[in-house]
């Protein structure tokens, strides 16, 4: 197997993780207090509004393009490039006593002021009750995929192991939520999938760890259960390096040359890697230290033969 970084001796990890889950108790809370204060910059998506795009016979400068959506009823517009340079997006938020027809057909005299060729390629209007659903489904996914992964980690691993891996999950979400939330940063339907996805990830990463501390467990019978922790994570830190380093180079290509549409779902993947690649080693692992996991939660269940406590049979 290729190992990036092989290391002759045990790492004591363990070291730094109660220092480290201070500070990430610190940023949960504080992501927690974002979200209670200044809540989520919720995208049209789930606040709904109407989606106009437009495509132009040559380069249009969106500045210019801004400046000509300066209407009462196209306040707050976002304009963005989708696909090439001629192909542009208008995102407009619905506005009280203004009908999503009027707006569209602002736009277009708005745009025909920069390109008089201009054509309208497609409309679309998502109403507030439909955003509102969106939004409740959207945490129920996320809810309902915690307590789906609790429940195969405790019959996979053990309910200690569950627990640290479903408090660590919880983590990455949560602050990966609170710098969004601090931030403004916009909150629509493809950072969601990145926040679904980020849950996947990090579950991985834990899985993996996890599936060594059992082995471990069973191997190193004279150890206490931090030495067992500190080498498996050591054993399987060269993997965490690939598996990070390879889903870093293509998450900050999307990060960078994606363009607009995606770079929300970049931004939730890029934060959620890097957060919960330190969870699975200093939340799920440190917190089941914490709760007692030993040796014999690790040992399988015997189960007892019918009529082994009989005398054997007479031939």
């Amino acid at each position: 197997m290729l190992e990036i970084l092989s290391l002759k001796r045990t790492v004591n990890f363990l070291r730094h993780a109660l220092p480290i889950s201070i500070m990430s108790a610190i940023l949960v809370f504080g992501s927690l207090v974002s979200l209670a204060t200044k809540g989520i910059n919720w995208g049209l998506d789930f606040t709904g509004g109407t989606v106009v795009e437009m495509e132009f016979t040559q380069p249009v400068d969106l500045n210019v393009l801004r400046t000509k959506l300066s209407s009462p009823e196209l306040d707050g517009a976002i304009v963005q490039n989708f696909g090439s340079s001629r192909d542009v997006l208008v995102r407009l938020s619905v506005k009280e006593g203004v009908s999503s027809d009027a707006q569209v057909k602002s736009v277009m005299t708005a745009a025909q002021q920069v390109d008089a060729g201009v054509q309208q390629k497609r409309v679309e209007f998502v109403g507030p009750q439909v955003g509102k659903e969106l939004a409740e489904q959207g945490g129920l996914a996320v809810l309902v995929a915690l307590i789906c992964i609790m429940i195969y980690v405790s019959f996979r691993f053990e309910w200690r192991l569950a627990a640290g891996s479903v408090a660590a999950l919880a983590h990455d979400v949560i602050v990966t939520l609170g710098v969004f939330s601090v931030f403004q940063l916009e909150f629509d339907l493809t950072v969601l999938a990145g926040l679904l996805t980020v849950v996947g990830y990090s579950l991985n990463d834990t899985i993996v760890v996890f599936d060594r501390i059992r082995e471990n467990f069973l191997k190193m019978r004279k150890s206490d259960p931090e030495e067992v922790v500190n080498v498996s994570i050591t054993q399987t830190m060269s993997r965490t390096i690939i598996t990070t380093g390879t889903t870093l180079v293509t998450v900050v290509a999307l990060f960078l040359k994606g363009g607009t549409m995606i770079h929300g779902f970049a931004t939730a993947l890029l934060l959620g890697i890097f957060v919960g690649t330190y969870s699975s080693i200093y939340v799920a692992s440190f917190l089941a230290i914490k709760l007692g996991i030993c040796r014999e939660h690790m040992m399988p269940v015997e189960i007892e033969k019918e009529g082994a406590d009989q005398p054997p049979m007479m031939p």
